[in-house]
């Protein structure tokens, strides 16, 4: 279990979990909301960090959106800058994926200076992927109608617990390359659920987030990583971002899709290692 606690910040007041020994590293998700168990990846990293996770706003007991402060990615960087002055930090790694992933880029762009490295993955440093054929978000790709059918069937209020427990099912399952590490995820206490008014503000933002050029002079210590079979944001776009940093490498996982930390745990974890390096 993690430790709860919640952090008053110049931005207001935010619900972070603390597990773990060792240097400091924030770990989030842009439209996750996180209780004391953390998810896998966190309680992976809590073996070799001390890990900070932090409920962005509008999320758990953290703060909600403002006329000021945003469900945005620049204000959810700036909230999570809040927290670490908050919690006088001087500086802390960065860990997340996918939409986790697309913070630890941003936060290497715009406060390069607060971090020790991140280690992000299943990513992408513009909103292109939602056009590659290879993505479930693609108009082009033969699963993004299901897949549209089933968030509108999610956010519906009178769907029952095991309507939605079903859907999600389905949802997760075109994000593994290993069907069996669904059942897997089902036996491991972790958590991590999925907030679809801020999937909704993201995907609206998406059409002017880009910080390729950004990540050409950025000096952060980046540890790339994505499944070979991504089919969120395929492997490519990681690639890429890898690629446009001066400090960054790419770790593939051959057998993966986008859920590396359960579909190659044993590898993802000698990953993780490798970043204490």
């Amino acid at each position: 279990m993690f430790e709860t606690k919640l952090v008053e910040s110049s931005r207001g007041t935010f619900e972070v979990f603390t597990r773990g020994e060792g240097e400091s590293l924030i770990f989030t998700h842009l439209y996750s909301e996180f209780n004391s168990l953390g998810n896998l990846m966190s309680q992976q990293l809590s073996k070799l960090y001390k890990v900070y996770i932090i409920n962005l706003r509008g999320a758990g007991k953290s703060d909600d959106q403002t006329e000021e402060y945003t469900y945005s990615m620049d204000d959810a960087i700036h909230d999570i800058e809040a927290v670490r002055e908050g919690l006088d930090i001087k500086q802390w790694a960065f860990a997340g994926h996918s939409t986790g992933g697309f913070l630890a880029l941003k936060y290497a762009v715009m406060y390069s200076e607060a971090l020790t490295k991140i280690i992000a993955g299943g990513l992408c440093a513009t909103g292109e992927y939602m056009n590659h054929p290879d993505s479930i978000y693609s108009k082009k790709n033969p699963n993004n109608k299901r897949m549209l059918e089933i968030f509108e069937q999610l956010r519906a209020p009178e769907a029952t617990r095991e309507e939605r427990r079903t859907l999600s099912k389905e949802w997760i399952m075109m994000s593994l390359y290993n069907k069996d590490a669904y059942y897997d995820m089902l036996t491991r206490k972790e958590n991590g659920r999925t907030l679809m008014s801020k999937i909704d503000y993201f995907t609206d933002e998406l059409k002017d987030y880009d910080v390729r050029e950004e990540l050409k002079h950025t000096p952060v210590r980046a540890y790339i990583y994505c499944g070979r079979h991504d089919a969120q944001c395929p492997h490519v776009f990681s690639q890429e971002a890898a690629d446009l940093m001066p400090n960054g490498t790419l770790k593939t996982l051959e057998y993966s899709n986008h859920m590396p930390d359960i579909e190659e745990e044993e590898k993802f974890e000698a990953f993780l290692e490798s970043t204490l390096q």
